[in-house]
């Protein structure tokens, strides 16, 4: 079976909080860990009304306190919104508490708008080469190679690096470092096909990886029905559109018809960004994974799901997961 892994971007659902959001997130990853899936990554976004998971690092060491064999990571951290140190740092802290379950993915991108993105930075200069050098600087810590500034703890621990993207910039750093790639196809898909071809041809062999690991995001909701599904996918397909159009919000209840509602082109905008994506009962769901795959050829499939309802997102785990598995039984059997 293709490993199948979470990302979860600890939603806050409208009437809900933070607090209720992350212990969600903790409960999210007990039940992934039970039902074998290999990773839980939270994504650092910033100024989202929606996401809890800003402090990755922290909300990284609650989920760790409360499992004990999945990975967990992040998916990613924007390393252009802090000093390659400090990261190293949190990092190191995460695998000293939580030997051996630990990934770091890099993005390059601030996960948030402009006006985020200087409160954090002060200085949104343009350079091209920066995120290649905090990445090698970053690296540099672990392995102790940065003269007299240390990563304690961070040094000397083995902890894999992974360069997230969604365009080609991504995929290239990741080949000529020798780092497995991640793509963003969840949400932005159109350069997936060419970005990870480019990835898998320049790839050059690391003392981390020795052969192309591709990873892509893919959005699965899956309910005991087609109808049932695509009515749990109205949440997020509202809180799409609503981030395109400049207004974040909190994930919002399920709304029957909204598609319908939408003008052609928003409705053009919401298949073109979700096309990722298996929505509907098991055998849909299976269905829609086995092309997704068959056409990508993915190493591992980082799976998220933007549901209002928690029980509902846990089922959805549970119910994609098991379609896959009987899926692969069936064809070894």
């Amino acid at each position: 079976m293709i490993p199948l892994s979470v990302l979860d971007l600890s939603p806050v659902t409208q009437g809900s909080d933070a607090g209720a959001s992350l212990r969600n997130s903790a409960d999210l990853a007990r039940h992934a860990e039970r039902l074998g899936y290999k990773r839980f990554w939270m994504a650092e976004h910033h100024s989202m009304p929606g996401i809890a998971s800003a402090a990755t690092a922290v909300a990284l060491a609650f989920v760790g306190s409360q499992t004990s064999t999945i990975r967990i990571g992040a998916g990613g951290i924007m390393l252009p919104n802090h000093a390659p140190l400090i990261i190293a740092e949190q990092f190191g802290t995460l695998e000293a508490l939580f030997p051996g379950r630990i990934d770091l993915g890099l993005g390059r991108a601030p996960g948030t708008d402009q006006a985020a993105a200087y409160a954090m930075r002060r200085n949104l200069a343009s350079d091209a080469d920066q995120f290649p050098r905090d990445v090698l600087e970053l690296m540099g810590y672990f392995r102790g190679e940065n003269g007299r500034v240390r990563a304690i703890p961070g040094e000397g621990m083995e902890i894999p690096v992974w360069i997230l993207g969604s365009s080609l910039f991504g995929a290239q750093l990741a080949a000529r470092l020798g780092l497995p790639y991640a793509f963003a196809s969840h949400f932005a898909p159109q350069m997936m096909l060419e970005a990870v071809d480019v990835y898998r041809h320049r790839f050059e062999p690391s003392e981390q990886l020795d052969r192309p690991y591709v990873m892509l995001g893919f959005n699965a909701i899956v309910a005991d029905t087609d109808a049932e599904a695509e009515l749990l996918a109205t949440s997020v397909q509202q809180a799409f559109v609503s981030l395109r159009t400049g207004n974040p919000i909190q994930l919002p209840r399920p709304r029957a018809g909204y598609a319908a509602e939408l003008p052609l082109e928003a409705r053009a905008i919401l298949r073109s960004v979700l096309s990722a994506s298996a929505i509907g009962s098991p055998e849909t769901a299976r269905r829609q994974v086995e092309e997704f795959v068959g056409r990508t050829r993915p190493d591992e499939l980082m799976v998220t799901a933007q549901v209002y309802d928690h029980q509902a997102r846990l089922r959805s785990f549970e119910l994609l997961i098991d379609a896959v598995r009987q899926k692969e039984t069936a064809a070894v059997s």
